[in-house]
């Protein structure tokens, strides 16, 4: 049902960067999982982890849905994917498709806004980040709140939402946010002991970079997500709770007895070498 809004923006995007291209003599494009941010006439890349997109209906309808994300990524000149080369990495599947793009693909391995501090981390300090679609980010909120209050160590939660990034009413046990700047989260995520949070691919980037203990609560009805919460559990790189049966203490006495193993890392900066191989090109 949303597919002519999207095609409409992608076409909308291409017109804009055209104009873009003529006025300011750009001399290539780096497009963010934009479909429509490409140009014949210069060298385009375009960043996704998902060559393979989760949907309902199985094998069938992932094949349908790939045909035609690839139809559009092709008309780039080469895929950045922001995952490790080795499989299966942070994104599984979605990033190691049995059949790639006939475009060069490269990894640039994953992306994170937060760097590693020198600061302590609390062995019983939680840090519940909520985000994604309403009326479930309410209804995830709402469990978290209502147990927060019986926890016996300290909270903080962001409550995802960046129009306001006032401070809620909060306790000296639990403090409540709508919104924190980077470094302050940034700080946050160094101190927690656990983190509760969306199994989204960027935030799964985030605990990977801090290498950071959480439980992860996929969104209902997101496939991607209860993909992503249910590979991580396999790889025992994070535990996970469902939403619908939340429990803040089930979830945690789960946690605790889990034997969490470290994300996959490579090291290596793959990203400043595409960026250099790019440029060089260009000169």
């Amino acid at each position: 049902m949303q597919l002519p809004r999207i095609l409409n923006s992608i076409w909308q995007e291409g017109r804009w960067l055209k104009r873009k291209v003529a006025g300011h003599g750009i001399d290539a494009v780096i497009s963010d999982n934009r479909y429509g941010l490409y140009h014949k006439k210069i060298p385009c890349i375009f960043i996704t982890h998902q060559l393979c997109i989760k949907v309902p209906g199985g094998k069938r309808a992932e094949r349908w849905i790939q045909k035609i994300n690839y139809r559009f990524i092709q008309r780039f000149t080469a895929c950045w994917v922001p995952d490790l080369a080795a499989r299966p990495g942070l994104a599984g599947d979605l990033s190691h498709p049995d059949l790639q793009p006939a475009i060069p693909v490269t990894y640039i391995g994953p992306l994170s806004r937060f760097e590693k501090l020198n600061l302590p981390e609390i062995a019983q300090h939680l840090l519940v980040l909520l985000s994604g679609p309403e009326p479930q980010r309410t209804l995830l909120e709402e469990k978290l709140i209502s147990e927060l209050v019986h926890y016996n160590g300290t909270a903080t939660l962001v409550r995802g939402l960046p129009g306001n990034a006032s401070m809620m009413p909060s306790t000296n046990m639990i403090r409540i946010y709508n919104h924190l700047p980077q470094e302050v989260l940034n700080e946050e995520l160094h101190k927690a002991g656990m983190v509760i949070c969306r199994s989204g691919y960027s935030t799964l980037m985030d605990l990977a970079a801090l290498s950071k203990k959480s439980i992860l609560v996929a969104t209902p009805g997101q496939t991607e997500q209860e993909y992503l919460a249910q590979l991580h559990l396999q790889q025992k790189s994070a535990s996970t709770a469902e939403q619908s049966s939340f429990s803040l203490a089930e979830a945690l006495d789960k946690a605790n007895l889990f034997s969490f193993q470290a994300f996959p890392s490579s090291g290596k900066n793959e990203l400043s070498a595409a960026v250099g191989r790019l440029l060089t090109s260009l000169r």
